[in-house]
């Protein structure tokens, strides 16, 4: 955001600007607020744009992170898992593994992750002997619905879908009921060329295979248009990026090394409260092992915490306090702080070392990704909004109407803190029970026209390439240099809301 000059000793103290004579921010009018401000408090005013096309945008992010769109996924348990990060990394994104997965189970995904194609998905592979249940209990683990039947030697005889097992029995073999005409893809094939060869052949999805004629991945027509559209987050030997979170307490300096080992592409020190000497000392004992990866620590809301976990030696920043979907932080203890002032502060301060912030919870629509990159931020970490679909590790459930979800949950919740502390003394469970924060189960309904991971980052992805032309921005370090914020009323923000009946 361009900066505005405010005469030495003005007083703005109790505003989202703080005391600063330099702000990092052009408001409207130069209307400074005098209160801080929520994402639904603030829109942004287009300017003269030479950016003639919204693919035109660069999205890669300026923090060291290696993503090609701003987004990471939130270390949730119920969210953050291996078919979660293989899918969003392939986009450009990122995800980070929770802290209270045991560390062989991390390194088996990492190591899984970084095996994964650039472009085809990993397939849901069935033997012929397989029955229909087996097959229905699958395919709901990937968006493209498809299971792919081979031989012993992994070569394709047959492809299934739901629609091919439903008002069969069971307990069918599957070599019965998989349909035996096959389309096979070369597994080099060029995005485009697939793409063409599966709408001239009318099929939405097809399998492919490698030299030896074994199966490599799937390709669905709508994956080979995104190869085209985004660009995977790889590291230095290609292979997509991965991040993982340690807590502050118990052997920090160990659970670090150890995920550093694992191939992690980025660590993240995480807790609630990160401005407290604890983060401090974690972050110290991190950066005493020279990793040669981006550490990100948080969470804090204020120039302050900034300032001091960048003295320890964090190179990334996450923001935020309460504005989660599963956070209670908020009603149970009054603290926090509205996110677009909280991201506003807290990214000015980290540019004035060189260094950068994650807008952390808060996000429920494609503008508040954008208004917080407005504000500075470098990546926006997403984290019940992709509770709801098929990638997350949950067990796909369906409610008495028929409309599918997926149970999620709060990190500081009972539920969370039962699974973080299964192996300390009954007493000690018993006692941190009492003190839990957060939701323990909520569902989180698919949406039925964007039911995957990947519609809703096309989703949001378009919006915010759409703003950043707005602003007349190419990169995301002009977007937050060009962009003009405003306020408005509650009123505002409705008025801007679709209609989706007639109102007559």
């Amino acid at each position: 955001m361009k900066y505005v000059l405010f005469p030495p000793g003005t007083p703005v103290r109790g505003s989202p600007l703080n005391d600063w004579d330099v702000q990092h921010v052009r408001f409207l009018n130069d209307i400074r607020p005098a209160y801080d401000l929520t994402y639904d408090d603030v829109f942004m005013v287009p300017s003269r744009s030479a950016v003639g096309s919204r693919q035109a945008v660069d999205l890669s992010s300026p923090d060291g992170t290696g993503t090609t769109i701003p987004l990471v996924v939130a270390n949730m348990t119920a969210i953050a898992g291996r078919r979660m990060a293989e899918t969003v990394a392939r986009r450009g994104g990122l995800v980070v593994i929770p802290q209270d997965i045991p560390i062989d189970v991390v390194t088996d995904v990492v190591t899984w992750v970084k095996s994964r194609h650039l472009v085809l998905d990993t397939p849901i592979e069935l033997a012929p002997h397989q029955t229909v249940a087996d097959a229905l209990a699958l395919l709901p683990k990937r968006a493209h619905n498809a299971g792919v039947v081979v031989d012993e030697e992994r070569r394709p005889v047959g492809v299934v879908t739901d629609q091919d097992l439903t008002g069969v029995d069971r307990f069918t073999q599957l070599e019965v009921v998989m349909s035996k005409d096959l389309l096979l893809l070369d597994a080099d094939i060029d995005p485009r060329e697939a793409f063409n060869t599966l709408d001239a052949h009318n099929r939405r999805y097809a399998p492919a295979v490698d030299k030896d004629g074994k199966l490599a991945g799937i390709l669905t027509r709508k994956g080979a248009l995104r190869a085209t559209l985004y660009t995977p987050a790889v590291d230095a030997r290609g292979r997509l990026r991965i991040a993982a979170a340690v807590g502050i307490n118990g052997d920090v300096a160990g659970k670090a090394k150890q995920l550093l080992d694992a191939g992690v592409d980025t660590l993240v020190i995480d807790t609630a409260h990160g401005h407290q000497e604890s983060m401090i000392s974690a972050i110290r004992t991190v950066r005493a092992l020279d990793p040669q990866v981006p550490i990100v620590a948080g969470n804090i809301v204020s120039a302050e915490g900034v300032k001091d976990l960048i003295d320890a030696g964090a190179d990334i920043i996450k923001v935020g306090v309460g504005p989660g979907a599963m956070c209670t932080t908020r009603m149970m203890t009054g603290v926090g702080r509205p996110q677009f002032s909280a991201v506003l502060e807290c990214a000015a301060e980290a540019r004035k070392y060189g260094k950068h912030v994650w807008a952390d919870g808060g996000v429920r629509h494609p503008r508040d990704v954008a208004m917080a990159l407005a504000a500075g931020a470098s990546n926006v970490m997403i984290g019940s909004w992709f509770a709801g679909t098929y990638e997350s590790p949950g067990d796909l459930q369906h409610d008495a109407s028929g409309r599918a979800y997926k149970e999620s949950f709060g990190m500081a919740s009972a539920r969370a803190v039962r699974n973080r502390t299964s192996e300390e003394s009954a007493y000690d469970r018993a006692r941190k029970a009492l003190f839990e924060e957060g939701i323990s189960t909520s569902r989180m309904f698919l949406d039925p026209a964007r039911p995957g991971v990947e519609d809703l980052i096309d989703s949001i992805i378009a919006g915010v390439r759409s703003s950043c032309t707005y602003a007349g921005a190419s990169t995301l370090e002009e977007f937050a240099d060009k962009a003009i914020v405003g306020i408005q009323s509650a009123a505002g923000y409705a008025e801007g809301k679709p209609l989706h009946a007639s109102w007559n």
